[in-house]
């Protein structure tokens, strides 16, 4: 059974109102989607999105006039909801990384708990597999993806590894992978990592870079901003410090105001005009608590945070 992470936690966030127009970025198996739609009124709207065929296929499920289901990333959010006739919503959801059902089909290729074809592609129609990438990649570019999407130090030695191995014989499988990697990093040379599987931090890396997920993550925040209403919330759930790094800097970015030169004769309300702020951010980032955490380990990880659109000329009352 796959739980949603920070579900009652996340649905909050938005602040959901029975008659508005939300997304789900994410749909995964669709957690988020139906306590959303539980929350909607007669005349509310809920449109979903995944690139994986699969949660597409699961979504099947939901029969709601009021629910939408598109097959695509979430960096065509816009384009997607223009096409359906939308082109301002009253809350985003963006649940990201892989879900639970990924990594737990050994088809997929995500996990190395069992062995299975390194596949690691969010949407299995299109592009290219991890063994096909594997194949042909330098040592070079192999090191600077495990290094900066892995933020793995042990980078050059794992790279050097792998283009060795697949001279002997191709990298096809999870457990090839995952063991080559495990014979150069030891967990005793991890300090804090124990427990953690050596090859975690390369299978992030390529599976991060092969679906262009920061590339899709830095795509879709201004996005997120253009559709929302004023009032309206972005909620993003993150799983790993990169995006959640990205998430931060970008609501700190748009909540921040520019500043004019001292002694400008504008009121407030003039002032807001000129500025380029589009943001507020809502609290602090939140974390799952020890019982969610005790129940579903992958929720470890994930940090919430929460922004809210603005109204540049002050009029509109910000949600509380």
């Amino acid at each position: 059974m796959h739980k949603p992470v920070l579900l009652h936690e996340a649905v909050d966030a938005l602040a959901v109102k029975p008659e508005g127009v939300y997304v789900d970025a994410t749909f995964g198996r669709g957690g988020h989607s139906r306590l959303i739609l539980s929350k909607l009124g007669e005349r509310g709207r809920l449109i979903a999105l995944d690139r994986d065929p699969a949660a597409v296929k699961a979504a099947e499920a939901i029969e709601d006039s009021r629910f939408c289901m598109r097959h695509g990333s979430f960096s065509q959010m816009r384009q997607m909801a223009g096409m359906l006739g939308v082109t301002q919503v009253d809350g985003i959801l963006l649940d990201l990384g892989v879900s639970s059902p990924q990594l737990e089909e050994i088809s997929r290729g995500f996990s190395f708990r069992a062995s299975g074809p390194l596949d690691m592609r969010m949407d299995t129609s299109a592009g290219e597999t991890a063994a096909e990438w594997l194949a042909v990649v330098t040592a070079e570019q192999l090191e600077q993806v495990i290094r900066e999407y892995g933020e793995e130090r042990f980078a050059k030695s794992i790279a050097r590894a792998i283009v060795a191995a697949r001279v002997q014989q191709p990298i096809v499988t999870t457990s090839q992978l995952a063991g080559i990697v495990a014979a150069v990093v030891r967990v005793k040379q991890r300090e804090g990592e124990h427990g953690k599987h050596p090859a975690t931090r390369t299978f992030q890396a390529i599976r991060i870079y092969l679906n262009r997920e920061l590339e899709e993550l830095a795509q879709v925040l201004p996005q997120c901003v253009d559709i929302l209403k004023p009032g309206g919330r972005l909620v993003v759930i993150s799983f790993h410090s990169l995006e959640d790094r990205m998430v931060k800097q970008f609501m700190r970015k748009a909540a921040s105001a520019d500043e004019l030169p001292r002694g400008v004769p504008l009121r407030q309300s003039e002032l807001k005009r000129f500025s380029k702020q589009s943001l507020r951010v809502v609290g602090k980032a939140i974390r799952p608590g020890a019982l969610e955490v005790a129940e579903n380990v992958r929720a470890r990880s994930a940090v919430m945070r929460v922004a809210e659109k603005i109204q540049l000329d002050g009029s509109a009352e910000c949600l509380s």
